[in-house]
């Protein structure tokens, strides 16, 4: 059986999946629907065919992106084979579901009900500070939404408990945005603990959102349900698996 974490805020059918009631076996046991990852091809499309049928969608219907790190959103009309270069995506057309996939990440998913748009975003710490967050809502105003009714949700994601990182990584933020000091708490000797999601519903809030929250699960802490990047580099395995969060119309 899948488990499907859902949003109240959200007013349209949406899903962060979890790695349960997948086809995958050995590290990527459960859903695994990382087309990127080493596992196998078939197993990953029954996860991802899994995934459509439970959101009503044509397998062919569930649109991606080729996910970079980047702050770019782009427009989805409709299916595309190829997957372009991105970590966002805006529709305003019904039957398409948009697909992010992370393992640590936050993936945010967008609506503005009243417009009929959706938006799904991923970001990372480096997207997320260079904007793609932003883009999202930008491009969905493009088609018609307002961002004082825009609701944005952060899904499953590594909380601050267990994302330790440097210094380094601490004046990349604080030497831009002093501010965001208040998203780093102190860790062992010179590491700090970084608060991604907090971080996250920040941004969305600056940018003007009507509502702003996360669904507060850490992925690094729940091995049973998520695949993390990080739980999977602390414990020297070869590679991992990418859980899956959709928006639809």
């Amino acid at each position: 059986m899948l488990e499907i974490i859902t949003s109240d805020a959200l007013s349209t059918r949406h899903g962060f999946f979890t790695r349960k009631g997948g086809a995958s076996s050995g590290i990527f046991a459960g859903l695994n629907c990382g087309t990127g990852s080493t596992d196998q091809a078939e197993a990953v499309a029954i996860n991802r065919a899994r995934v459509a049928e439970a959101l009503d969608l044509a397998p062919d219907h569930l649109v991606s992106v080729h996910q970079v790190h980047s702050p770019d959103a782009v427009t989805i009309t409709a299916p595309r084979l190829i997957r372009p270069q991105a970590d966002a995506m805006v529709t305003a057309t019904p039957g398409l579901g948009l697909a992010i996939l992370t393992a640590d990440c936050q993936p945010v998913l967008f609506a503005d009900i009243k417009a009929h748009v959706i938006g799904a975003a991923h970001a990372g710490w480096r997207g997320a500070k260079d904007g793609v967050l932003e883009a999202t809502v930008v491009a969905m105003e493009a088609l018609g939404a307002t961002r004082a009714n825009i609701t944005a949700v952060v899904g499953p994601c590594i909380s601050q408990s267990a994302y330790e990182v440097g210094p380094e990584f601490f004046e990349t933020f604080t030497d831009d945005e002093p501010e965001t000091r208040r998203f780093f708490a102190q860790g062992k000797g010179d590491r700090v603990l970084f608060d991604l999601p907090g971080f996250g519903v920040w941004r969305l809030r600056e940018a003007g959102v009507g509502h702003a929250e996360w669904t507060r699960h850490c992925t690094f802490s729940d091995a049973s349900r998520f695949f993390s990047y990080r739980r999977t580099t602390h414990a020297g395995e070869a590679d991992y698996g990418r859980l899956l969060s959709v928006i639809r119309l």
